[in-house]
Formats: C-alpha cells, sequence, structure tokens
C-alpha cells in the first residue's frame, strides 16, 4: 500500500511538472468537487430523488 500511494504521489507531481504547489492546488481543487458530489448526494439520499448522471470517470 505504501510504494503504491508514493506511486501516486510521484505522478500526480510530474503531472504538475515537478511544481509541489501546483500538486497540492490540483488535489484541492478535486477535494472540493467531491465535497460538492458528496453534498449532492447527500442531498439526493435525503429527498429521495433518484441520481440522473453516472461518474464515467476515475481519479487515477
Amino acid at each position: 500500500m505504501r510504494k503504491r500511494a508514493e506511486f501516486q504521489i510521484e505522478k500526480i507531481v510530474a503531472a504538475c511538472d515537478g511544481d509541489l504547489h501546483g500538486a497540492i492546488r490540483a488535489l484541492m481543487m478535486v477535494n472540493e468537487y467531491l465535497e460538492g458530489e458528496l453534498v449532492a448526494l447527500q442531498s439526493a439520499l435525503a429527498t429521495g430523488e433518484r441520481s440522473r448522471r453516472r461518474a464515467n470517470y476515475s481519479l487515477h
């Protein structure tokens, strides 16, 4: 598990051209997006709505 996490970190930093600040900014943006998705799902569950869209993507 640790090696996989290290590999993922290296991939993220590399995708940001080695810019650690940029990598952290990108992760914060992804986290903000996921928090919004979570709020929307919780709201849908609370009101009994069915999701009209399905996520068809992977973060890794």
